[in-house]
């Protein structure tokens, strides 16, 4: 299940809510007890490693992976 965060304009606070994607639009409330909530945007950062292109060039293959920008 996503994992949102919002922030209290009351007091402040930040905090995060796990809810269906469908619900992540509706209002929250903070831990505090406060209603006036707004959801923050959230910077995803996805790790990994892409595989050696297939172009055999070695080079990296420029933005496309088949040195057509080269």
């Amino acid at each position: 299940m996503p994992r949102y965060e919002y922030r209290c304009r009351s007091c402040g606070d930040t905090f995060e809510l796990s809810r269906p994607m469908a619900e992540s639009a509706a209002p929250a409330v903070c831990p505090v007890g406060h209603a006036d909530t707004v959801k923050l945007l959230s910077a995803v950062a996805v790790g990994g490693s892409a595989a050696p292109s297939a172009g055999g060039d070695g080079g990296g293959g420029g933005c496309c992976g088949g040195g057509c920008c080269g």
